[in-house]
């Protein structure tokens, strides 16, 4: 596990995203999370939207599915889960910014999600609530990542999937690429640990979850990165309020600026991985 210099409780991940909550939106949109190239010519709209569709396709998700969407962000990723498989959703984020921007835009079609502002570890949910839990890059904002693991298996019906896309951290990352570029990737992007896809295949087991497969998707993703680095100067150009907040000394979240080039870099050398991982509870249950 990589871990910052000092902790970040959940106050600080929200903090983080309600900050950054305009940057988010104008340099990347309503899906805060990796796109997904298939073909290679996708747009980045497209790419994002293939993201959470192959997520729900390893959901194994159909008309009326009860999903739990963990880290919920703008509710992009929930409404086309509505649209494109008729699933009932739940999503969960920490940041006050993110939920009124979700509940404010309803789903073209499908069931209506649902967005709580509300930690997920500490949800007062009843067993076999749902038939998927999922998870798109929130559980390396979690400090208590095997409590994540425990909760989505207390919430999954018997035979229900838990879907989790993770930034991970290679096994054969360097001591220089630890020091250099992941553990600054955690400091500035306010992650408490960036696991390994091996520990996240452990907490999985570990949870009484029965492992289903582990696949390494950094090559479909890493474009994100490249997209984001040239959107920066173009998109916040002409936004002087932007602008001034990114440069006062008083932002507290500023800094993530200094994780994107980490982020590319370490992504192109290896050190800075994209897993998805699958699991089931078992049946018997």
């Amino acid at each position: 596990m990589i871990r910052p210099r000092r902790p970040f409780p959940a106050e600080d991940v929200a903090g983080h995203y309600d900050e950054l909550d305009s940057f988010y939106r104008r340099v990347w949109g309503r899906g805060l999370h990796h796109g997904l190239w298939t073909r290679g010519d996708e747009s980045p709209e497209e790419a994002v939207d293939n993201l959470v569709e192959e997520v729900g396709r390893e959901a194994t998700l159909k008309a009326d599915s009860r999903v739990c969407d963990v880290g919920s962000g703008y509710g992009q990723p929930a409404r086309l889960l509505a649209q494109a498989f008729g699933a009932r959703v739940v999503g969960f984020t920490l940041s006050a910014r993110q939920a009124e921007e979700a509940r404010r835009t309803p789903a073209s079609l499908g069931p209506q999600p649902e967005f709580r502002k509300q930690d997920f570890l500490h949800n007062d949910l009843p067993d076999g609530s749902f038939d998927a839990v999922i998870a798109l890059e929130s559980t390396a904002h979690m400090e208590d990542k095997p409590a994540f693991f425990h909760q989505a298996q207390r919430l999954l019906t018997p035979g229900g999937r838990l879907v989790v896309a993770a930034w991970t951290a290679s096994e054969s990352a360097s001591p220089g690429q630890r020091r250099l570029l992941l553990e600054p990737i955690c400091r500035y992007g306010r992650l408490p640990g960036l696991g390994t896809p091996t520990e996240y295949e452990e907490w999985t087991l570990e949870a009484g979850l029965d492992l289903l497969r582990t696949r390494d998707l950094t090559r479909e993703v890493r474009r994100t990165w490249s997209i984001i680095l040239r959107r920066i100067p173009i998109r916040l150009l002409h936004r002087p309020h932007t602008w001034r907040y990114l440069l006062h000394p008083r932002s507290r979240h500023r800094d993530f600026l200094l994780a994107i080039p980490l982020i590319w870099l370490a992504q192109r050398l290896g050190s800075f991985r994209y897993t998805l991982l699958t699991a089931v509870k078992n049946a018997q249950e």
